[in-house]
This record gives structure tokens, C-alpha cells and sequence, in this order.
């Protein structure tokens, strides 16, 4: 009776924290946002690749891109590297070679929370980051990537 009694509580537990499937989904996607003036609503896994790279430098309207990471370490980092497929070694010998052949001025900007990702986003009208979807903030406008949010199956960037 003592195991059935756990096992209920923790179910119940379980349940009241919200870790069903699609909350854990949800723990683990790495959500694209902008700024809310973005006209941009929904990129190809592609296109985010060339928007984190630095190849793609403007959005539609002609609005420079302003590329703005976590810090190194942090669960945010780690799904950059991993979309770009690039070790951290990697991603500093690229943004180095894009400043010294003039087509950057400067590496992203490294934040070291997401209130300031928000702070950014709100503030910047070229603003993109990444942060884990569930510390999305009011005011960051969540970019689907190939068609989905960070909270539907089939959603390309889980950690």
C-alpha cells in the first residue's frame, strides 16, 4: 500500500509541476525571438544558420541584423554551436576571419541572462537571440523555424 501511495503521489506531483511530455518538449526548445517590431514571423533552419553566421546581415526592409548570444556555458551557447555545428574554438576563428575580411564589425554580443535578451530584443529593431523557451519574457516575439513553434512536435531545435 506504502509503494501504491508513492507512486500516486508522485504522478499527482508530476502533473501539478506540469512535466507531461510536451512540458519536458518544452523545457528542452531552444526558442528563436525578435524584436516585436519584426515584420519576420517564421525562418527556415537554413536561413537561421546564415542569420547566425553572420552571412545574412539584413532583414526584409533593409533593418541590419543584431545578433546577440548567451553566455558561453549556458544552455542557450550550446544550442548555437550546435545549430551552427561549430565548436566554441570554431565560432571564435569564424567571427574572427568576418571581422578582419570587413564583413562584421564585432562578434554577437555575448548576455549573461535572458532578462537582458528581452531588454535587447524589445530595445533593437534588428534583434535576434536564442533563449530556452520556457524563460520566454513579455515583449520577445517567438519566430517559427520550418513551420513550428517551440512547443509543437517536429520542432528542430530541442536540447
Amino acid at each position: 500500500m506504502r509503494v501504491r501511495t508513492s507512486a500516486l503521489l508522485l504522478v499527482v506531483s508530476l502533473l501539478l509541476v506540469g512535466a507531461t511530455p510536451r512540458a519536458a518538449a518544452q523545457n528542452r526548445s531552444i526558442a528563436v525571438v525578435v524584436s516585436p517590431r519584426n515584420s519576420v514571423s517564421q525562418v527556415q533552419m537554413g536561413e537561421l544558420i546564415k542569420l547566425f553566421t553572420g552571412e545574412k546581415r539584413r532583414w526584409p526592409g533593409g533593418v541590419p541584423v543584431k545578433l546577440f548570444t548567451r553566455s558561453l556555458g549556458t544552455v542557450e551557447h550550446d544550442a548555437l554551436l550546435k545549430l551552427l555545428k561549430m565548436s566554441e574554438t570554431e565560432y571564435k576563428q569564424h567571427w574572427a576571419g568576418r571581422i578582419y575580411q570587413g564583413e562584421a564589425e564585432a562578434e554577437p554580443v555575448a548576455l549573461p541572462s535572458n532578462g537582458m535578451a528581452r531588454e535587447a530584443v524589445v530595445a533593437i529593431p534588428g534583434a535576434i537571440a536564442l533563449v530556452v523557451f520556457t524563460e520566454i519574457k513579455p515583449g520577445m516575439k517567438v519566430l517559427r523555424v520550418n513551420n513550428k513553434l517551440p512547443d509543437e512536435d517536429g520542432y528542430p531545435l530541442h536540447q
